[in-house]
């Protein structure tokens, strides 16, 4: 139970939100700048350490293993060419870490998806990473985690302060902070899925970011469908706080929600300009806009 060595990625969602884009491909391989939206996420967990990755995929997926898979075609071709930079790129991506892949056979929610793991990732703790999200951080924001999962030996939510307005978009915590750990760390008492303004117990949000124990796919097993008839990992995980403690860590970086068309673009435009082969050149050409026409 101290080493976190396996990390699930949920990719199995319909992508409606930017329909019709996502009709035929997935959405976790729109292109953020140069890279698709699964790689960040990929990367941060490989970053952090983490050896064994499980993507949990659905019908229309494919593409996804296509991308991390070896593309013989493709570097023989590129080998012909002499385009050693474009066949180091490729081969870096297939060649990052091993990954298996699971499919969900109906969209049932993300606590479903993670349940549909639960073989593979047997009786170990685990990281879960949602694609959606993408962090920016000097240390893998999993990997901060981590540390403090093996700190305490209990499962851990990420969590960022949201303006009180938003907090109707987010799952919120009713935490007490743990001493000693410079305000960031705080032991759960409850969580609240989308609350009021006026009932929301603080304005600690939930991100994509989690570090599970082995317990939670027992409590899936046996949680309810919620919402749009879905098994709500929130739900499995109000389940879990009945049997052992949570932690909630407010991880130093920047998070991006590429979860939705303005995010996405938002997104994009900060990653264009810390790019060092284009950030001057699209810093350039942003100024030179005028921004104050219709």
């Amino acid at each position: 139970m101290d080493r976190i060595c396996r990390a699930v990625f949920p990719a199995a969602g319909l992508g409606t939100r930017f329909l019709p884009a996502t009709k035929a491909q997935p959405k976790e391989m729109l292109v953020l700048v140069d890279k698709p939206i699964i790689q960040y996420a990929v990367e941060e967990a490989v970053a952090a350490g983490l050896k064994n990755l499980i993507i949990i995929t659905g019908r229309g997926k494919n593409a996804i293993e296509d991308h991390f898979d070896v593309s013989f075609e493709l570097e023989r071709i590129l080998e012909d060419r002499g385009k050693s930079d474009l066949l180091s790129l490729v081969r870096a991506v297939s060649d990052m870490v091993h990954i298996a892949y699971v499919r969900q056979k109906e969209a049932l929610g993300l606590g479903h998806a993670i349940l549909v793991a639960r073989d593979l990732v047997q009786s170990e703790p685990f990281a879960v990473l949602l694609g959606d999200d993408v962090i920016d951080a000097d240390v893998p924001c999993i990997g901060q985690m981590m540390e403090i999962y093996e700190r305490h030996h209990a499962s851990v939510v990420a969590i960022m302060e949201v303006p009180g307005e938003e907090v109707c978009r987010y799952g919120i915590i009713d935490g007490v902070p743990v001493s000693g750990n410079e305000g960031r760390v705080y032991a759960v008492k409850n969580m609240v899925e989308k609350p009021r303004v006026e009932d929301s117990p603080s304005n600690l949000a939930i991100i994509g970011r989690y570090i599970l124990t082995p317990t939670i796919f027992d409590v899936l097993e046996t949680t309810a469908r919620g919402a749009g008839g879905e098994i709500q990992l929130t739900d499995g995980l109000q389940s879990l706080l009945a049997k052992e403690p949570i932690y909630a860590y407010k991880f130093r970086g920047k998070r991006y929600d590429a979860g939705e068309k303005l995010g996405f673009l938002k997104t994009t435009v900060e990653f264009a300009l810390k790019s060092e082969e284009l950030g001057p050149a699209f810093r350039s050409y942003l100024k030179s806009l005028n921004l104050n026409e219709p």
